[in-house]
């Protein structure tokens, strides 16, 4: 799978996920859907009728109302994108939530609000590798873990809080990595994906 994140699809809309999908590519739409209960319906819907797109990001903190709201958009269909609820940002750590009034630590508000994704319908969240093994023990086995700020040993972290290597999301319960700088911004991004594919294959699985 290829993700299209926000700033490739400002830039170019549904236009790119048509290309990567005529290229034979399953996408992970990743643009974190956060609004009233009737939008955010409305634009997992239309996301739905792309090509391909098999993963599909909304904001866990937009509620229940809206994860449902969101479920239900999606519910008849024969096909449809797995719906994942992002928990806490990986860029985020205990201070950073504290200073927009969210207490307790991230691990214990990621918990929290796989939970809650959980049963609002939800096919699985996206969380830092260092909270998918409570995710994986409190959601059980077929709920989706995907985890991001993903960083070989030795890579910079960036602007990434809290990261974990492909080795250590893989054995914490993860079903899916993802993987950008890291591979974009090496001077071989071809080495770069093959180092991380022997580390996720070593670790026992081979998800990416």
């Amino acid at each position: 799978m290829v993700k299209v994140g926000s700033q490739l699809f400002t830039a170019e809309g549904p236009r790119a996920v048509e290309t990567l999908a005529g290229l034979g590519f399953g996408i992970f739409l990743d643009l974190k859907f956060h609004d009233i209960p009737n939008t955010v319906a409305g634009a997992v819907g239309a996301a739905a009728e792309l090509p391909k797109v098999r993963l599909l990001t909304l904001h866990t903190l937009g509620g229940p109302a809206m994860m449902g709201a969101a479920h239900e958009a999606v519910a008849g269909r024969k096909k449809r994108p797995a719906l994942l609820g992002v928990t806490i940002l990986t860029s985020m750590d205990e201070a950073a939530l504290g200073g927009v009034g969210i207490t307790g630590t991230p691990a214990e508000r990621a918990l929290a609000l796989a939970r809650l994704a959980q049963d609002s319908g939800l096919d699985g969240v996206v969380a830092s590798g260092q909270e998918a093994r409570a995710i994986r023990e409190a959601c059980g086995p077929r709920f989706l873990i995907v985890v991001p700020g993903v960083r070989p040993t030795g890579a910079d972290t960036d602007d990434q809080s809290r990261v974990t290597t492909p080795a250590q999301a893989i054995s914490s319960g993860a079903d899916y990595l993802v993987v950008g700088r890291p591979i974009t911004d090496a001077k071989s991004p071809r080495a770069a994906a093959l180092a991380i594919a022997r580390e996720i294959a070593s670790a026992g699985k081979t998800s990416i």
